[in-house]
């Protein structure tokens, strides 16, 4: 009944790159990089598989960070002089490019692990980007002046590589914003909009992934302020509900969010976290199948499907496979009676 699916990244393996990082270190380069980033990507797709999730992704093996590794590829970026800034709000801070003139895309972005997950699978194939609203909280702006004008000329850009996925034979695009869970009101003013643009002239699902980070400290320590009922996203969902996307992602395993916040996603399928990717502690069917149960009070079976809060790049590699299977093996169980 339920169809399986993961928020995006995954550990790279010790052999590719630094292990428990957020921003890991390659162990290669040239060549040998990019026979390592093929190797991994065939890898987590098999384990994807093996697990028995139903949509699959490329575990963001050929990315150093989600950001990062579309920026790489537009022209009017300068990664030489990096320059220190707070980023989501000034939660944590990090030596970031900067923007230096009009932006164009120097080529084809995630070709190659589109075509590579294609050319394997028979199964929905799911590719991750970061969304307009997230890249400029990421970036130092030295040129446009208005961040809804850079936010605007990256959502382009997005545009742009989203209909060359579609082509590639992606079946979903789907764009990461957890800025939406921290400018709130601008979200939900511009942030959509700018989403809209990202989306503009697909014919595939398109998606977008709100969460609240990935379980590194800054982000923990920042939890701990939100108190006990986390309702950031009744603000944006409205203007998701409105919107043109398909797909909301959401967090929900072991989090302060309210489950009826669903609700305000009326029509759209929702991709429910299940998984919590804070914890090393590896859920149970059990406790997985009793949280799909408990959302769908909220959203229709066929509009449901079970997720990982967030991505798991930074978690142990043997921790995200258990918790791969434990994600499967919970929405099975919860199609049977309770």
């Amino acid at each position: 009944m339920f169809r399986t699916t993961i928020a995006g990244s995954l550990p790279k393996p010790a052999w590719l790159a630094e292990t428990n990082k957020l921003w890991p270190a390659w162990k290669a380069s040239g060549a040998e990089l990019a026979e390592a980033k093929r190797d991994a990507t065939l890898l987590w797709l098999k384990e994807q598989e093996d697990a028995g999730i139903d949509i699959v992704t490329d575990g963001e093996m050929s990315r150093q960070h989600f950001v990062h590794g579309f920026l790489e590829f537009v022209e009017g970026i300068d990664f030489t002089n990096k320059v220190k800034m707070g980023i989501r709000n000034n939660r944590y801070d990090a030596m970031v490019p900067q923007v230096v003139g009009p932006l164009k895309l120097k080529g084809r972005v995630h070709e190659t692990e589109a075509r590579l997950l294609r050319a394997h699978t028979t199964r929905r194939v799911k590719i991750t980007m970061p969304g307009p609203m997230t890249i400029i909280d990421t970036i130092h702006d030295a040129h446009y002046g208005d961040r809804v004008a850079m936010a605007m000329a990256f959502a382009d850009l997005l545009n742009q590589e989203a209909r060359a996925l579609q082509a590639d034979g992606v079946d979903i695009v789907q764009f990461d914003e957890p800025a939406f869970n921290v400018y709130m009101a601008e979200a939900a003013d511009w942030g959509v909009k700018a989403l809209e643009r990202c989306i503009a002239g697909l014919t595939c699902t398109t998606a977008v992934h709100i969460c609240y980070g990935y379980g590194i400290e800054a982000n923990l320590k920042w939890k701990e302020t939100l108190g006990d009922s986390w309702r950031q996203y009744e603000q944006v969902f409205p203007a998701l509900a409105a919107s043109n996307i398909n797909q909301v992602s959401l967090e929900c395993a072991n989090s302060h969010v309210p489950l009826e916040l669903i609700g305000l996603l009326q029509g759209k399928d929702v991709m429910v976290g299940v998984i919590d990717v804070a914890s090393e502690v590896v859920e149970t069917p059990e406790q997985v199948a009793a949280t799909i149960r408990e959302a769908l009070k909220y959203v229709p079976a066929d509009k449901l499907f079970p997720c990982t809060n967030c991505g798991m790049a930074p978690m142990p590699r043997d921790v995200a496979t258990a918790k791969l299977r434990a994600l499967a093996a919970g929405a099975r169980l919860a199609c049977e009676p309770a």
